[in-house]
């Protein structure tokens, strides 16, 4: 168990918590700010490095994930800045994945090749819809022209790009996501990660959802139906479903993101970062302080760490099942024994076989296309004893 990271990789996760404005259906740790000591920032975010890095030696680095908020409004030498930190502090990887999130209403070509030029070799961006009646719905602050005019400026700048929509969202029909998607495939993609709608509490679409004032929310039966139809054009892209969420072509799978669901290690440097870290063999569960100002005082003091404790065995165990059963590729039984400490069999793991909702082949269970339309309740049963 003590090693067990190491099957997963270790990846390094940095949050820039600022956008230029607060999107309603978001409950990410973003804030708006009118003025922001990007030079106070990168010395807090330098200072948390080397303190991470003192307590993880000798790993090799398999990813950097510059996520928000909205990162592309980093300038592009605090970018470089920190990833030539990251460098002297990490041996890394020789297919060492670098992604920076970008929004389309921040992004310039100067901007881009400044990333580029500072290490930065993949982009994610942040597109979510495809016409601007929709986008004003989500409120984003891009029209559908900027977005493709930030699109390719990514593509002319970077080997690899991937963008993000939302579907179910108030209003779409079936035809109108398929058409939607279809072009979104044209795009020139290898990667694309699509979203269905959730309406979450503390964000604006919670607040109107909860007095009735979010209409045209897809049913249940419309909703699965996206799901599927979703599943057959991506197909025809020849993007392969290797996640819930996520399409790409071979080979361009999203490196850092795998980390998480094989269940590896990464460290969180910045506001409301997250870390999964195995020290002195236990895996720590690490949060840093969520509020900004906060977060930078205490970094400055030279510690942005809010919360710090062992993950359990039983917490382990349902981590690593709500992970590995998020990949197309499933995971490796073998794994499960030495973390659990036990088989994972018995009459739920059979039934679930027998309904064709899962399958296990050379040792690794993996979740079938019907069991991936409800794999909430398929993790669910698998976790009962």
């Amino acid at each position: 168990m003590a090693e067990d990271w190491q099957n997963g990789g270790f990846g390094l996760y940095i949050h820039w918590p600022f956008c230029q404005a607060k999107c309603p259906y978001c409950d990410f740790n973003s804030h708006v700010s009118r003025e922001i000591d990007q030079s106070r920032w990168l010395k807090a975010y330098l200072s948390e490095l080397e303190r991470t890095a003192a307590e993880t030696p000798d790993r090799i680095l398999n990813s950097v994930f510059f996520g928000g908020g909205t990162p592309s409004l980093m300038h592009p030498d605090v970018v470089a800045a920190i990833l030539e930190r990251v460098r002297r502090l990490w041996p890394t990887s020789n297919d060492l994945e670098i992604t920076l999130e970008a929004n389309p209403g921040s992004v310039e070509a100067g901007r881009f090749a400044g990333y580029r030029d500072g290490g930065v070799n993949r982009i994610s961006m942040g597109i979510q819809a495809l016409n601007d009646r929709d986008l004003q719905r989500l409120g984003r602050i891009h029209t559908v022209q900027e977005a493709r005019q930030a699109f390719d400026i990514a593509r002319k700048t970077f080997d690899r790009v991937s963008f993000d929509l939302i579907y179910a969202r108030q209003d779409q029909s079936l035809e109108s996501w398929s058409a939607e998607l279809r072009e979104a495939t044209t795009m020139a993609i290898d990667h694309l990660s699509l979203y269905q709608l959730t309406v979450e509490e503390g964000t604006a679409f919670g607040d109107r959802y909860a007095v009735g004032k979010l209409r045209g929310l897809p049913e249940d039966d419309l909703a699965a139906d996206m799901y599927e139809t979703t599943q057959e054009i991506c197909a025809k892209a020849g993007l392969n479903p290797y996640e819930v969420s996520n399409y790409a072509g071979l080979g361009s799978e999203s490196r850092h993101n795998q980390i998480y669901w094989r269940y590896g290690d990464y460290a969180g440097i910045g506001p409301g970062a997250h870390a999964r870290l195995t020290l002195n063999g236990r895996r720590h569960a690490i949060e840093a302080w969520r509020n900004p100002a906060r977060w930078l005082e205490e970094a400055e003091k030279g510690n942005g760490d809010s919360l710090r404790e062992i993950v359990d065995r039983d917490s382990q165990i349902t981590e690593f099942l709500l992970m590995g059963l998020r990949l197309s590729e499933g995971f490796d039984l073998s794994r499960y024994v030495a973390l659990a400490g036990r088989e994972l069999e018995g009459p739920n793991v059979e039934a679930l076989r027998e309904l064709g909702m899962i399958v296990v082949e050379n040792q690794r269970l993996r979740v079938l296309p019907k069991g991936r339309m409800v794999l909430n309740s398929v993790i669910a049963e698998l976790l009962v004893e």
